[in-house]
């Protein structure tokens, strides 16, 4: 995955450039505006990390202008702003996400892998019976499936899986408090829902033919 960092304070960006480095990422630092537009125009990118004040013009600005060229490149922004009518603008110019500054950059990773995964589950499309999984929602028969986020996850990750056993434990990264007896509650409401029914295989985890 690439990523466009653009951030006018040297010292933080390189930090963060190498922290996600580390992590896998692909990673390009712009430290202005101008520097960060023309990037943008010359290369394609997973994401953007833009800086709202920046010392040659406002991320905000930059981030409309791109949106209005029709690049839907999901955007993190990165400010020490607490003015709320600033970050409403920027969630309507196409933000995805806000984190303030000082952050923990363990934070910013998470909020990062969230959204790529979100741009990549909207591609994705998997069918099974009648169920299909498009545009990051389930549908049973054509009508949408009601699920919270950790039910979707779990569901996804088995039918991603499919005639694979999925260990347990994978499965409870999945999940806010997970424990053996939640994970079969939460397979049950699955299998309500859905008509899906995921297969218990001793000592190992589950599995959907």
């Amino acid at each position: 995955m690439k990523i466009l960092l653009i951030e006018d304070d040297r010292n933080l960006a390189n930090s963060l450039a190498k922290y996600l480095k580390l992590h896998g990422f692909n990673v390009d630092v712009a430290y202005s505006y101008d520097e960060g537009a023309q990037k943008t125009f010359d290369n394609r990118y997973d994401m953007y990390l833009i800086d709202i004040n920046l010392g040659d013009g406002d991320g905000i600005d930059l981030l409309e202008g791109l949106r209005l060229a029709e690049d839907e490149t999901p955007t993190i922004f990165i400010s020490a702003l607490k003015d709320l009518k600033t970050i409403a603008k920027g969630f309507e110019v196409g933000a995805e996400d806000y984190i303030k500054k000082p952050f923990d950059p363990e934070e910013l990773l998470i909020r990062i892998k969230s959204k790529l995964k979100k741009k990549t589950e909207k591609y994705k499309e998997i069918r099974y019976n009648d169920i299909v999984f498009k545009d990051g929602r389930f549908f049973k028969n054509g009508q949408e499936i009601e699920l919270g986020e950790v039910q979707r996850n779990v569901l996804l990750k088995l039918l991603e899986n499919r005639g694979k056993v999925v260990p347990k434990e994978t499965l409870y990264d999945l999940m806010v408090n997970p424990s053996p007896t939640a994970l079969r509650v939460l397979l049950s409401k699955l299998k309500k829902k859905t008509g899906i029914e995921a297969k218990a295989v001793r000592g190992l985890g589950y599995v959907i033919d």
